[in-house]
């Protein structure tokens, strides 16, 4: 019996509730119609200025007309709310979206890192969700967009094959009503028929951050642990270095090692050190200057440690540099020899480019007309940085030249130059086991 009465009563709110908004939908379509034929019989000489006006009186004698016929009564929208739970979230999420994935490239020398949280401003991933907030792509929030990068590279790292995955607003139906697996049902012609990501990101992005082409991915995909290898570059000159040390010191690193003694421990979060670099090369890059030939470090492996990279190719400097043996790399991949990783500066950061991540079938993919505009934006910035540089050189032919005398002198004194402290005589950073008991000294106190 109660059960009957309850849904009686509930009959009864949901009638009264239509009822309601029927009355109401009438009411402003009345006052919809009385403003209409007031726009419609006014004139004035300065046409938009009148425009304007009438749109504002209207705004505000439509508030007023509300206001009076409410009287005290809530509002349609605060009744709904009230009466329909989850009311804002389904607006929100009204719309159509599908499960992508974006190739990102960025020049890295004026952003903090890539990660929002590093604390300070710009990030390239605060600049990348301004753009998608701006271009009105993003659905709910970005805990809600199911959001993964697959590196997260430091200061002024940089990247032309970075990969993020999240939920972007779709033009396709289809993708709603299957959005279980994106993958398995976009063809091509859904390809065509979709909103052109990299056009409306690429002009809204900053313009040393472009995206080079998106790809649907199925609802487990996860841009950190679907990725199969990444790819770094590290570019250097090559004057005064032993490159062929460097090449055979660098094949050491290639399989699976600890290399806790080749990154910035962080004991807090990793407990696992143990990395495998699948491939390593060091070849010429088309770039000179001055008879002084661009190089790039090569390094291909399934995932990096913190600073790993920048850890290693210092290291490769130094041997390169005449002042450590290749059997250098051997001793610190040893950790049972060589268990606390000896105190040694990193290689800087600006040069260092993620290159690519590489995935099982994603295929990116840009219209015809955006790969275009990537192309003659690129070229742009290229040329730019061409000017700059012609600026620079001429200035350094302008600087008088330098006598044989004066190289060696300051002030009368001879430069002395700095010994180098080989790496297996250095003072040492602490071990992991001594880490971690710091760690839960500080979490028992």
């Amino acid at each position: 019996m109660s059960m009957e009465v309850t849904n009686t009563n509930l009959i009864t709110d949901l009638q009264s509730l239509v009822d309601s908004l029927r009355h109401r939908v009438q009411e402003l379509e009345a006052e919809n119609a009385k403003f209409s034929s007031q726009l419609a019989n006014c004139r004035c000489h300065e046409k938009e200025d009148k425009r304007d006006s009438s749109a504002v009186s209207c705004d505000s004698s439509l508030e007023t007309s509300r206001k009076s016929n409410s009287g005290s009564k809530k509002t349609t929208k605060e009744i709904v709310k009230e009466k329909v739970p989850g009311y804002d979230t389904r607006i929100m999420n009204h719309h159509c979206k599908r499960y992508v994935a974006l190739k990102v490239m960025y020049f890295g020398r004026r952003f903090y890192g890539f990660a929002a949280e590093a604390q300070m401003d710009p990030t390239i991933e605060s600049e990348i969700f301004k753009a998608l907030e701006k271009t009105r792509l993003l659905v709910g929030d970005k805990k809600e967009s199911h959001y993964s990068r697959c590196g997260r590279t430091d200061k002024g790292v940089s990247a032309v094959g970075q990969v993020i995955a999240l939920y972007l607003r779709s033009k396709l139906k289809e993708t709603c009503e299957k959005n279980e697996d994106s993958r398995k049902m976009v063809f091509k012609e859904e390809y065509e028929g979709e909103i052109d990501y990299v056009r409306v990101l690429n002009r809204a992005l900053p313009d040393d951050i472009r995206v080079f082409g998106w790809c649907p991915v199925p609802l487990g995909f996860n841009a950190r642990f679907s990725c199969l290898g990444r790819e770094y570059y590290y570019l250097f000159w090559g004057e005064n270095l032993n490159l062929l040390a460097m090449e055979s010191a660098g094949r050491k690193f290639v399989g699976e090692h600890d290399f806790r003694n080749f990154c910035k421990m962080d004991a807090l979060n990793v407990h696992n050190y143990r990395r495998k670099v699948t491939s390593f090369a060091i070849s010429p890059c088309d770039v000179r200057f001055d008879e002084n030939q661009l190089w790039a470090i090569k390094i291909k492996g399934s995932a990096f440690l913190w600073h790993q990279v920048r850890c290693m190719v210092a290291v490769l400097f130094l041997i390169g540099q005449g002042h450590e043996s290749p059997d250098v790399i051997d001793a610190l991949l040893d950790t049972d020899r060589i268990p606390r990783k000896p105190q040694y500066s990193m290689a800087p950061e600006i040069p260092l480019v993620l290159q690519s991540c590489e995935f099982e079938g994603l295929n990116f993919t840009c219209s015809s007309d955006s790969g275009q505009a990537l192309r003659m934006h690129l070229a742009n910035e290229c040329q730019n940085y061409h000017l700059e540089a012609a600026i620079f050189h001429e200035a350094l032919q302008s600087c008088s030249p330098i006598e044989k005398d004066q190289r060696s002198l300051d002030n009368g004194r001879v430069k002395k130059k700095s010994s180098h402290v080989p790496l297996m005589s250095r003072p040492t950073e602490p071990w992991y086991e001594e880490r971690r008991a710091k760690l839960n000294t500080r979490r028992k106190d």
